[in-house]
């Protein structure tokens, strides 16, 4: 098999360890990748010195790939609408539910590469999205051939809205889908593409949108679904105060309550936001090792909150970050998400009260949660966030940190650039999130080297961009 050499690095961050401060951090390493697995991890004058390729990694952080947890691809198309741009959720999916009605293959295809292609050159090797609308003969086919394409790991996500407006859903009738369709459809790609074997390229995932776009049938059915093939389930949960209403006003109880009743619970299940996930909420999902994808970026563009997510690592939850939607970010560059979740969580301790208790003039007070301070996330914790807690949400064991018998998916940051001065000389590891977000020198996946030195190798990335914009003004503007 064919054998690549990370030589010398300066830093090999490896998060070997479920606690980021203790896992192991390697200077002057190298890193020997047989086919799609890592053979060695060590000093670099104990690995060989040669292999088929060889990566001058003198200067450079290591770390491994990050891991996009959730993620809507297609909306690289709709970025900065002006009409949208300070909606919150429902508002915000009301105006872009008619312009998506005109979605067609290519432009799925191509938002789908686009997409891929910013997040590759943040460093994340392996990412889910979460496709939810299929007008004009669109199929999640169209997203799986655009990654084996580019060369991402991919988790794709069958998406599905069934319940229209006039049965009181949010999306229009005219961009629902019949629910035996749909589950039809999602039998049909598990089989074609769902793998489970170590180092696979493709799985796929059961991924009704969200409790305001699909019935309570079709969400039991996906998950008797999903568990008869070992896949899993995602969708969306408590993501913002009118999500919570509506749970409140449709079901007669919270999102999480609404979830466990349903079967959504479970180690093989991962909801995106679960910003309003209240202290019961918080209890049912630890028990239950029920995963979430954060997204602290799309949280706050929205203006949805602060996801308590100090309080659900505590309690044991598994959490991973995400991007979230090309048209709520409206980015996807996964250093500057866990450098927004770190910052974020520090924002939420000091603005949440975290006890009420008398003061010593004898009246009550609100103390805010400053024992904790900035402490409350580490820059390690966050990019243990982006590593090891994104592998464990998306149910993987072989991605996620770097250690012998994994799969080499990792990424190089240059610390030389002008980002790192004055910073990579005392912390380069911390420095990665304290200081501006870089773009990644390399990015391999699966042993393949897919950006190289700063630049996309797998792909063309100039025409691809063309036409991408060409598609996003024919799909807003009819041009």
């Amino acid at each position: 098999m064919r054998t690549l050499l990370i030589q010398n690095a300066r830093c090999v961050a490896t998060f070997d360890h479920p606690n980021p401060a203790l896992a192991r951090e390697l200077s002057d390493a190298s890193i020997l990748i047989q086919g799609h697995r890592i053979q060695a991890i060590g000093p670099a004058a104990e690995l060989p010195q040669t292999a088929d390729e060889v990566i001058d990694a003198r200067g450079h952080l290591v770390t491994p790939g990050l891991i996009n947890t959730h993620h809507h691809m297609f909306q690289s198309l709709t970025r900065a609408i002006p009409a949208v741009q300070n909606a919150e959720l429902f508002g915000w999916l009301r105006g872009l539910y008619p312009i998506w009605a005109g979605l067609t293959p290519e432009m799925v295809s191509i938002s789908t590469q686009v997409a891929m292609a910013e997040l590759l050159l943040s460093g994340c090797t392996t990412s889910s999205d979460h496709l939810y609308i299929f007008p004009n003969g669109v199929r999640l086919d169209d997203s799986i051939e655009a990654a084996q394409q580019i060369g991402m790991r991919f988790v794709a996500s069958r998406g599905s809205m069934s319940v229209g407006q006039s049965q009181g859903g949010l999306p229009p009738d005219g961009v629902v889908e019949p629910e035996a369709f749909i589950l039809q459809d999602t039998r049909r790609l598990i089989e074609a593409y769902h793998s489970n074997d170590h180092g696979a390229m493709v799985n796929v995932a059961v991924a009704p949108c969200s409790p305001f776009s699909v019935s309570r049938g079709l969400m039991r059915e996906s998950a008797l679904l999903a568990r008869s093939y070992g896949a899993r389930l995602h969708t969306h949960l408590a993501e913002n105060d009118h999500d919570l209403a509506y749970s409140r006003e449709k079901f007669n109880c919270t999102p999480t309550e609404y979830a466990q009743e349903l079967g959504w619970l479970g180690p093989d299940v991962w909801h995106a936001h679960c910003v309003k996930l209240d202290e019961a909420g918080i209890s049912l999902f630890a028990a239950s090792r029920t995963g979430v994808a954060h997204c602290p970026c799309s949280n706050m563009r929205l203006a949805s909150g602060i996801a308590p997510i100090r309080k659900m690592l505590d309690a044991g939850i598994p959490v991973g970050l995400g991007v979230d939607g090309s048209a709520s970010n409206d980015a996807a560059h996964m250093v500057n998400e866990a450098r927004q979740a770190l910052l974020l969580a520090r924002v939420g301790r000091a603005v949440q009260p975290a006890e009420t208790r008398v003061n010593t003039e004898g009246r009550q007070q609100s103390f805010f949660g400053c024992d904790l301070g900035p402490a409350e996330m580490t820059a390690r914790d966050a990019l243990a966030l982006a590593t090891r807690g994104g592998a464990q949400v998306l149910g993987r064991s072989d991605i996620g940190h770097l250690a012998v018998g994994m799969c080499a998916d990792l990424a190089l940051f240059d610390l030389r650039t002008l980002a790192f001065a004055g910073g990579a000389v005392h912390d380069p590891v911390a420095a990665l999130l304290l200081c501006a977000s870089p773009p990644a020198a390399y990015t391999v996946v699966n042993g393949r080297v897919v950006v190289r030195q700063g630049q996309l190798a797998s792909v063309e990335l100039g025409p691809l961009i063309e036409r991408h914009n060409a598609l996003a003004r024919q799909l807003v503007c009819g041009a």
